[in-house]
């Protein structure tokens, strides 16, 4: 039985349905992670015990579990806990920011990390309080630092979209299960879906190497 192409043609924009709810799951996950991550990077840099220990329980914990239990939890724990379902997206999205949240805070406190202590110093010299300082002086600065992590880590995050296959949400990988329970077409459908995964990681993994390689020269 030889190769057939067309498969991908007909059920092209069904496919492509299930690609753009990747790409939104991926958008949400990195966003809100990043922003939730930040702000738990930060409390890990506190020297307020009451604010360092949650944030660094919360960072171990995530990061010694398996990306696909936490999602197992919202979907099935959560609605128990609110007394109604969430949705396979909502679960699936919210799942995601929680756990990714957890290796953006360990980016965010690294690159805060890597600028001398002088630039705090000399912004609390001027007025500034903690709060200005991080904003207007250190972050802008780490964030270029962060760059290169921040690209690699939001590659991973696109690779586990997939993981919200198995609570049913229709991303890109259960479409192409979908339309291979109906084709009979495993070869050319997988085949498709992970050359759409190598282009795109391919292409992340490129501007990350390229981004470092230029935060070393200068």
């Amino acid at each position: 039985m030889g190769l057939d192409g067309m498969v991908i043609v007909r059920n092209f924009s069904f496919l492509m349905q299930g690609l753009v709810t990747t790409f939104q799951l991926a958008v949400l996950a990195i966003s809100g992670g990043l922003l939730l991550g930040t702000l738990v990077g930060m409390a890990r840099l506190s020297s307020i015990r009451a604010i360092y220990y949650p944030a660094t329980l919360f960072v171990n914990l995530m990061r010694s579990l398996p990306l696909i239990l936490v999602i197992f939890w919202f979907y099935f724990l959560v609605p128990l806990v609110a007394g109604r379902p969430m949705g396979d997206f909502l679960s699936a999205t919210i799942a995601f920011v929680v756990f990714e949240a957890s290796y953006f805070a360990e980016i965010v406190r690294a690159g805060i990390q890597s600028i001398p202590q002088g630039q705090m110093q000399a912004a609390y010299s001027t007025g500034f309080t903690y709060g200005q300082t991080m904003r207007y002086v250190i972050l802008p600065q780490a964030l270029r630092n962060m760059i290169p992590s921040l690209l690699t880590q939001s590659v991973v995050v696109f690779q586990d979209t997939s993981l919200a296959f198995v609570i049913g949400l229709k991303e890109f990988l259960r479409s192409a299960s979908i339309v291979d329970a109906r084709e009979v077409r495993s070869v050319e459908l997988y085949l498709f879906v992970g050359l759409v995964y190598f282009l795109f990681c391919f292409t992340m993994s490129r501007m990350s190497r390229k981004l470092e390689a230029e935060r070393r020269a200068a």
